[in-house]
């Protein structure tokens, strides 16, 4: 598998115009409620908090739903599958940081988080600890080894309850690449996958506590995906 950078400017689909996302307020932070219908699948409701909006695609936002620990980057003034978009007026309280310290420490470590599975056993996730989330100090994004997308957790609860370690590890060398991470997000990019199909993205954020990493989102694809580009852009 690998991901090349592209020079095509735009690879989006033409949609039909709608107020701009500076023309209907900042939303971030926001309680928001929308339909969805794709396809000839039937309506559903859903609702969610707008965690960020991201300066380089300002249509695109990192959104949390109700219920589900993935976080979705979804264009909500313009995507045709989302139906009247509601900001919901109620004021959202996010939870104090209990360990600030910790919390800081946490960020760019190597973590192994336990998950209950199947008739109450227990999974263990090795997985990178991203970021806090900006506006939510007690949430934190995280991706795992076995599934690189973006999600997010409390995981000073979880450290708390003993679900949670952080992997004892060196700091990592100092990678040198001749890729300029300067100039990366905001650059299409192509994936091949093992089979030899190709999907295009757009590099759209650098984790600061880990430079090489990055997050990409693929057209048609909701999901966001966590990659070290050093290592993957040929």
């Amino acid at each position: 598998m690998s991901l090349r950078r592209m020079s095509t400017p735009s690879f989006q689909k033409q949609r039909r115009r709608r107020p701009s996302p500076q023309a209907l307020g900042n939303i971030v932070g926001c309680r928001i409620s929308h339909g969805w219908k794709e396809g000839d699948e039937p309506v559903t409701q859903w609702k969610a908090i707008v965690l960020d909006q991201l300066p380089t695609s300002p249509s695109l936002y990192l959104v949390k739903y109700d219920g589900i620990d993935c976080v979705y980057g979804l264009e909500l003034h313009s995507d045709e599958r989302i139906l009247k978009l509601k900001v919901l007026p109620h004021k959202v309280v996010f939870p104090q940081v209990k360990d600030a310290h910790l919390a800081s420490a946490m960020v760019g470590r190597a973590v192994e988080h336990k998950f209950e599975g199947k008739h109450g056993s227990k999974d263990n996730w090795r997985g990178v600890v991203l970021a806090q989330v900006p506006i939510m100090k007690a949430w934190f994004y995280i991706t795992y080894k076995k599934d690189p997308v973006l999600y997010i957790y409390q995981l000073l609860d979880d450290y708390t309850e003993g679900n949670l370690r952080i992997i004892p590890e060196t700091p990592p060398a100092e990678v040198k690449s001749d890729v300029d991470s300067n100039i990366l997000t905001g650059q299409c990019v192509q994936y091949t996958r093992g089979d030899g199909s190709k999907k295009i993205g757009k590099v759209i954020y650098q984790v600061l506590a880990k430079p090489s990493v990055y997050f990409i989102k693929f057209d048609g694809d909701i999901h966001i995906y966590i990659y070290n580009l050093v290592e993957k852009i040929r």
